[in-house]
Parts: C-alpha cells; structure tokens; sequence
C-alpha cells in the first residue's frame, strides 16, 4: 500500500472513531492548493533544461501550512499529496500553529553542480514566491535538500519581499537558523522514547535498541541513547550492517562512518545482512529510513517489543494488524518524527521575534513539547480505546476538525 493509501486510511478510520460529519471529512482530506511549475535552467554546458517543480498546500486552519521540499526523481503528486497532509496532522500532534503542506523537484541532486542546483533553487522560487510566505507557507529542507538550499530560496524570496529570514526553516546558523535544529528529529525520537518507556516502568538504559538507518535521524537517535545508558546491539545503513550483543560503541563507530562513509569495516562489532536488522533480537527497533520496510513478509519475524517510527510510513498496514496481534507497542511516525518541525517552529518563532534562544532552551521546550504530546495521544487511545496510531490520528484529526468548524468552514 502506497503512503497517499495509508494516510488516507488512517484519516478515515480516525474519523469514524471521532464520528465526524462526512461533509467536514471529505473538506479535510482536499487539499487547499496544489501547485505545479515549469522550471527551466541553463546547464553549465549552456543547454537548456526543464524540471517540474510541486507545491501542495494542503490546510491552514491552524495556521500558515508547513513542509518539507524534496529534490529526487520519484516526487510524484500523490506522494508529495500524502507527505502534506501528514503534515497537517502531525504539527496538530504536536500542537504547533501550522498546517501541513509539501513540495519537491522531480530531478536527481546528484547529476546537477552546485550551480545548477542553485539556479534551479531560485527558478523555483521565482515561480512560487507569491503562494508562500512567512504567514501563508513555510518550506524546510527534505530529502536532496540541505541548509543551503534553504540560504538560497530564503535570498531569492528576499529580492521580492524585503529580508524575510522566517519565509524557510532548517537554515544556516549564520542566517537565523536555530541552534539544535540539526539533532531536532533524532533528539525528539528519544525523548518520543523515553515517554513511551516511562509508561510501561522502563528506561532505556535498561533495554538494548536496533537502529536502521544511520543518516542524520538515526546517527542523532544512536548517539542520544548511548549517552542515556542505552545499549545498541544493532545498525544498519544503506551501506550495511553491524551487530554487537555486549552494545555497539557508538561514539567509535560515529567516527569510523565519518573517516570511511560506510558501517561495515567496523571493528567494534560483526557484520550481518541489513534486512536481518529488523527482526533482530532487541528490545526496541526503531527505523529511520525508508517507507514499508516493515510488512506481511517480515512482521511475524519481528522481535523487538517496541517500534519507534523515526521514519515516515515505515510499516505498512498490514504489518501493523501482525504486529498488534502479538503485541507489539508502535509509536507512530506522526508523533515519533514530530522533533524537527518543533523545532523548526522554534526557529520561525525565534526569526519573527528576531531574538534566539541558546541550545539548551531549544532543548528543553523540545523536551515538553513531545512529553506533552505523548500525554495527550495517551489521553485520546483512553477515551476511544484505541492503539497509539489511532490515538495520534484522532488527536491530530479532532484538532484540524475543531479549528475548522470554529473558523466557520461552510462560510
């Protein structure tokens, strides 16, 4: 199932449980703008090129609408559909003033220069600069983008509208960024943990992890749970696999990557095959790669007896009935993930107050933020007797719902 598919199943089934009204449901699932450009850019060699560039601005209920823009060959409108509206119910998850929106390039990062890509950048924004904007539509890096891809639209924007450093979030430093934006997701993964665990009368420095996918996310989560006392006895990235049953020293192994690019001629640890990871022996797995690793082919191999989503749609719905079944506890990816768009909200605030915070405060209203939000996912699955996926859907769902309907949807 692809992720339009099982987003759009998951709303419904929230709305069932909420019982909502079929005209308000049907409002909530349309987008609020979808946006499609033509983007042509000369190449170094003087040839002309042509890439299509998306937008789609799905709500704004509860404020200016928010959302990564990807560079990569599969941006789809059905994905880049799917990817907006879950962002609309996660930042309702986490209760920040935003809805959701999405964007992206259908091109390969890797085959432009960096000139090209900066060319491509401000052609984009060029097309889009009027239907976003710091109160309208917030764009953040995502997949083939970076901190400087974010530099130039915010310089682009600019030129339009006068310094505007809260048009972009995931900025650099240097240009309003906001210190621990980079660790956000991964820290947020972790404290997401801990409130799961604390529940149960557990701590992570008493349970061992699998951690698929080492990129920013997963390196960050690694290296926040081996200073807790965590013991990771696996990772993988796209790279390959190590195993340590005594726990990978994380540190050394965060070093190597950096010296070699690659997990697998570690010493601290032995090699194994990167599928195996996500049935290996642990207490916790927590994936924070790729969509629908976790399916009908490996979901009754799984052993871990917590799933923590650091990555978006990692199990597919089938999965997920498996899982139930034996009792595995799944912290949704609507919540598990939500660290970097609070943080990026941080950031936004911080850029229209034009005042910034130190790394600690950053951290600290991080830290509430995502304990609070665990509370009231709690509080939802109590009163509609639900797992902690719908808990999050009815919460984030309920929230856009209510907003709507007080601003008066039908006027």
């Amino acid at each position: 199932m692809n992720a339009l598919a099982a987003t759009n199943r998951n709303f419904r089934n929230a709305a069932r449980i909420l019982g909502l009204d079929s005209r308000i449901e049907k409002s909530l699932l349309i987008p609020f703008r979808e946006i499609k450009v033509e983007c042509t850019i000369p190449k170094d060699d003087g040839t002309l090129v042509s890439y299509i560039g998306f937008r789609v601005q799905h709500d704004n209920a509860r404020g200016p609408m928010k959302g990564g823009i990807r560079y990569h060959p599969e941006v789809e409108p059905d994905e880049v559909n799917a990817l907006a509206q879950l962002m609309t119910w996660k930042t309702a998850v986490a209760d920040i003033p935003y809805g959701g929106a999405k964007g992206g390039i259908g091109c390969n990062p890797k085959d432009l220069s960096t000139s090209e890509l900066e060319r491509l950048t401000r052609v984009f924004t060029q097309k889009i600069h009027d239907l976003i904007g710091v109160h309208t539509d917030v764009p953040a890096p995502d997949m083939g983008t970076n901190a400087q891809t974010m530099a130039w639209i915010l310089d682009e924007y600019s030129k339009f509208h006068g310094h505007s450093p809260a048009i972009v979030t995931g900025k650099p430093i240097d240009l309003g960024g906001s210190l621990g934006r980079e660790a956000a997701t991964g820290r947020g993964v972790v404290y997401a943990a801990e409130a799961l665990l604390a529940e149960h009368g557990k701590s992570v420095s008493e349970l061992t992890f699998a951690i698929q996918g080492f990129g920013n996310v997963g390196s960050w989560a690694a290296k926040l749970l081996h200073e807790k006392g965590a013991k990771i006895v696996a990772v993988s990235d796209v790279t390959g696999a190590i195993k340590n049953p005594n726990g990978i020293d994380i540190p050394a192994l965060l070093k190597h990557k950096e010296e070699t690019g690659t997990l697998t001629s570690f010493g601290g640890g032995n090699a194994m095959e990167a599928d195996e990871l996500l049935v290996h022996e642990c207490d916790v797995l927590i994936p924070c790669a790729l969509g629908g690793v976790l399916n009908r082919e490996n979901a009754a191999e799984v052993k871990a007896k917590f799933i923590v989503e650091a990555a978006n749609h990692p199990t597919d719905p089938e999965a997920d009935e498996i899982l139930s079944k034996k009792g595995v506890i799944i912290l949704p990816d609507i919540y598990a993930n939500a660290g970097g768009v609070t943080v990026s909200y941080f950031e936004w605030v911080q850029n229209i107050q034009g005042f910034m915070w130190d790394e600690e405060k950053v951290n600290e209203e991080l830290k509430k933020y995502m304990t609070r939000a665990f509370h009231n996912i709690k509080g939802m699955c109590k009163t509609h007797d639900c797992n902690l996926r719908m808990g999050a859907f009815t919460l984030g769902v309920n929230r856009v719902a209510r907003a709507t309907l007080l601003r008066g949807w039908e006027a």
